[in-house]
């Protein structure tokens, strides 16, 4: 970057509006914030700045009171602003569509494209886009830039991302397999290569992004070439409240049975399903204690989730015809050492060996394969803000 001058990072939701200042050439962190439950009760604010820590309750009805709440913690606790101004505000999106294939600077084109896309993605978009109206009116003299989660995914060819459903259903509707989680597998694809020591436009890699949400994505020379998301983030593993594959007919059966209509289908799908619906706690760690102590549910649930990831590890290795390295990733793949022992003990057909005491230590960046092993193993932490910064950025130089 010619310049390191920071970038705003903004992830607006529904309800929450999550923020960073970041300089895209190093990915030095100035500060981070939260504020939490917009236009509900017990609104708070938190702030990290300059090694301290600071939360307050706030009363945020609105986006609008959201961001004066935001630019009060910088005034209070720094960064000054002021002083030295980010160089743009960049934006997470969640779902650009096929319209969005790149980062793009916001204009009001752009923003009414935006909301056409709203009933791709109609729980996480409005939220998007509210962070987004406000803060070009909070900032109006910084470039508002767009990072969108399906953007990386815009390299699969057509035989990946194609359903085989009406023709009428994907010219007229938009329905075919867009995968999200996009910034945070191209963040850790480059990294995975820059542990090899190669290029990314030359190394074949599964990235695993385990969280709450959870995708995997075959990502061969730098490019996205199949993911496990579709249409919606609903497709794929096993998530804390999403299920993941599922067979279509279950949605006619239970209308027919039990007279299920399709809101309470997809809300049970969305918030109902996944470790949720398995053992009745979405969180992960939970469900690895009472693992532990036997719980029969809590076994089952762990097995199911293996069980879906090798699936998936196998596949996209064949969907690229050869493999450098997997990597795990986000908060589960990056914490969880059991859980990867569990998958990756299942692949020495893929040629990979693990190194037991390595996953075991693994803390941030760490090779969790043997020297020998021919295909790597590595637990890589993303940051989802720097590569929203340093695509930000990017597009300004460009």
């Amino acid at each position: 970057m010619s310049t390191d001058r920071p970038v705003l990072v903004i992830n607006a939701g529904s309800s929450s509006l999550k923020y960073q200042l970041v300089r895209p050439g190093s990915g030095a962190s100035l500060a981070t914030g939260l504020v939490e439950r917009i236009g509900l009760d017990g609104g708070r604010v938190t702030h990290a700045a300059h090694g301290q820590e600071h939360a307050t309750p706030v009363d945020v009805p609105d986006h609008h009171r959201a961001f004066e709440v935001l630019r009060a913690q910088f005034a209070e606790y720094g960064p000054d602003l002021a002083q030295e101004p980010p160089v743009a505000v960049g934006h997470r999106v969640v779902h650009g569509g096929s319209r969005f294939a790149s980062t793009v600077l916001i204009d009001d084109e752009v923003l009414e494209a935006l909301r056409r896309l709203v009933p791709l993605a109609p729980l996480h978009n409005p939220g998007n886009i509210a962070g987004i109206e406000v803060a070009r009116e909070a900032f109006p003299d910084l470039p508002q830039v767009a990072i969108f989660d399906t953007a990386f995914h815009q390299t699969m060819p057509p035989a990946a991302y194609t359903y085989a459903v009406p023709r009428a259903w994907r010219e007229e509707h938009g329905v075919r397999r867009y995968g999200f989680h996009g910034t945070s597998h191209d963040y850790v694809a480059r990294r995975t290569a820059a542990l090899l020591g190669r290029p990314a436009e030359e190394v074949a890699v599964v990235v695993l992004h385990l969280g709450n949400g959870a995708s995997a994505t075959a990502v061969l020379d730098g490019r996205s070439v199949d993911t496990t998301m579709g249409l919606t983030p609903l497709e794929g593993l096993v998530m804390g409240t999403r299920g993941g594959d599922l067979d279509p007919g279950v949605g006619g059966h239970l209308a027919r049975v039990a007279g299920v209509g399709i809101e309470d289908f997809d809300r049970a799908l969305s918030k109902e399903s996944g470790l949720l619906g398995l053992t009745g706690s979405s969180d992960f760690r939970e469900v690895m204690a009472r693992r532990a102590a036997g719980d029969p549910d809590a076994t089952l649930a762990f097995d199911v989730v293996v069980h879906r990831l090798v699936r998936y590890l196998g596949a996209l290795a064949l969907v690229m015809g050869r493999l450098d390295a997997v990597t795990f990733t986000a908060g589960i793949g990056e914490n969880n050492a059991e859980l990867r022992s569990a998958v990756l003990s299942r692949a020495g057909l893929l040629g990979i060996r693990l190194d037991e005491s390595a996953n075991g230590a693994a803390d941030g960046e760490a090779r969790i394969s043997t020297v020998d092993s021919p295909v790597a193993a590595f637990v890589v932490p993303t940051n989802e803000e720097w590569e929203i910064a340093r695509q930000a950025a990017a597009l300004l130089e460009g």
